[in-house]
């Protein structure tokens, strides 16, 4: 795809991409795909992810009592469980906003570690990594935040995620469906939208503006950014999935070239 070669002209130092469809076909692939990046906050994903496999296995339900009083596993898994983005205190009720918080996956990280009895890393590793052929993956400390990943195996994880097979179909969907709809909030990075949606551990697109996806991305566009200069998204209506990992920071330089490079991919397409 001669589109993710806009790469090129980021001003990061290092960046690879890729586009793949639901059955696993790579349709495309720039730069050093086998390079780890740090994730940053697209390691929210993975870490929902296996939060889902914990439900399915029944270790955990969705409307479990966990973080703050009154907020559930879903509650943290939606960013409406009330905690600060960064701190481990409460600021508002139990899904009455979206409050963007790394503190809600930490609190989501613990309650799975107590349930099943195996560090949180440990159990992402198993759950998902593994059983993905992950093998370049690593969580190195907080569940909101501190993946290592590739090109290479995000591309693994963006099939999966549109053709589960560790997961039913139906749970799926239900993390791509937004959950509290109505909630406003801020998305970090692109200031207030209302209404802010999010499904379960994936940001839903919808039609927020201004938005880091592209203005030609469907309103079923699902995924997550880092502040790594990291993101995944998911385009139902496409049909595939981008990966983008850079080594520079998020800030203006991404706002400006990511939306013109999704709508390049999707116009290839």
């Amino acid at each position: 795809m001669q589109s993710l070669a806009l790469i090129e002209n980021w001003p990061v130092p290092t960046a690879a991409a890729a586009v793949v469809r639901a059955d696993g076909t790579v349709l495309g692939t720039h730069g050093p795909t086998a390079h780890r990046f740090p994730l940053a906050s697209v390691t929210k994903p993975l870490a929902a992810y296996a939060a889902l496999v914990a439900y399915e296995e029944g270790a955990i339900e969705l409307d479990d009592p966990a973080g703050p009083e009154g907020s559930t596993v879903r509650h943290l898994l939606a960013h409406t469980s009330g905690l600060a983005f960064d701190e481990h205190r409460t600021t508002s009720a139990p899904g009455t906003r979206r409050l963007y918080s790394n503190a809600g996956f930490e609190a989501l990280g613990d309650h799975i570690e107590k349930a099943t009895d195996i560090p949180f890393a440990e159990y992402l590793r198993q759950a998902v990594l593994e059983p993905l052929g992950m093998t370049a993956t690593t969580l190195d400390g907080s569940p909101a935040k501190d993946g290592v990943s590739t090109v290479e195996d995000l591309v693994r994880f963006a099939a999966e995620v549109q053709a589960p097979r560790l997961l039913d179909p139906r749970t799926v969907a239900e993390a791509m469906t937004v959950q509290y709809p109505g909630t406003k909030g801020v998305l970090p990075g692109y200031g207030h939208q209302n209404p802010n949606d999010w499904g379960l551990g994936f940001e839903v697109r919808d039609h927020k503006s201004p938005h880091w996806t592209g203005s030609s991305s469907s309103p079923r566009t699902f995924g997550h950014f880092g502040q790594s200069g990291t993101f995944l998204w998911i385009d139902p209506a496409a049909g595939v999935a981008c990966v983008a990992l850079t080594d520079r920071a998020f800030g203006p330089w991404a706002a400006e070239v990511w939306p013109p490079f999704t709508d390049a991919v999707l116009a290839e397409l």
